[in-house]
């Protein structure tokens, strides 16, 4: 492997830094300002339930995440959610696009190791100017040659990058903490994919199987990732 691969692709979200906890204590929040109307596990079920709806018209991110917490509780309250109560849900919105950058261990010394032996992407998917915002402050976009932010990552969204980017599959390495969004599309493209698992992680993001697969690789932190290509 270590001979083929010349472009390594990192997710950003549970990957490079802190994204998933923020969500998780949202939700806990809009379950404490809907306890009148309902339990909050009902809740967290009706919500889940909004968000696969709405991804279709509102894709990934904070934003799309606003959306559907508002349309939940407005269905929840049989329409009569207080005005309060809406502005309350986009306050926790704005909260969390406001939160700091919080790096995972071992990722920037990963990739300044890896920095000049293989060209190094950003491959994640979102709200375009949320996206660009944590990366920027993330201090690590100079250790990156392209940034690629998706609306979603599909086999078809992957092709398109790999062309993008002149590089073929046999030559392609994804990093990255999703089994959904980061592995399985890229191992159906005949790439090579890392998998790190993160300790939350989306349901809809999840698996029920671990990909039995050649070019599939099972990590515990970033930097094992070293030990296959240095």
């Amino acid at each position: 492997m270590k001979e083929k691969i010349k472009t390594i692709a990192f997710d950003a979200d549970d990957t490079l830094w802190v994204n998933e906890p923020f969500y998780r204590e949202a939700e806990k929040k809009l379950c404490n300002m809907l306890s009148d109307y309902m339990p909050a596990e009902q809740v967290m079920e009706e919500l889940y339930k909004t968000e696969m709806q709405d991804l279709e018209w509102y894709g990934y991110g904070v934003k799309a995440f606003v959306l559907s917490m508002i349309d939940t509780a407005i269905r929840i309250s049989n329409n009569t959610l207080p005005a309060a109560t809406v502005q309350d849900i986009m306050n926790l919105g704005r909260d969390m696009l406001q939160k700091p950058i919080e790096l995972l261990p071992h990722v920037e010394e990963t990739l300044e190791q890896l920095n000049g032996n293989y060209r190094l992407v950003v491959a994640t998917k979102g709200d375009l100017l949320d996206q660009e915002r944590k990366l920027k402050k993330s201090g690590l976009e100079r250790y990156f040659h392209h940034i690629e932010i998706m609306s979603d990552k599909t086999l078809a969204e992957y092709t398109k990058l790999l062309h993008h980017l002149d590089c073929s599959a046999d030559n392609f390495l994804m990093i990255g903490n999703s089994m959904r969004s980061d592995i399985v599309p890229v191992l159906e493209l005949g790439a090579y994919a890392a998998h790190i698992p993160y300790h939350m992680t989306w349901a809809h993001e999840q698996l029920p199987y671990t990909p039995q697969h050649e070019r599939f690789l099972e990590l515990e932190c970033i930097s094992d990732i070293l030990k296959h290509l240095l």
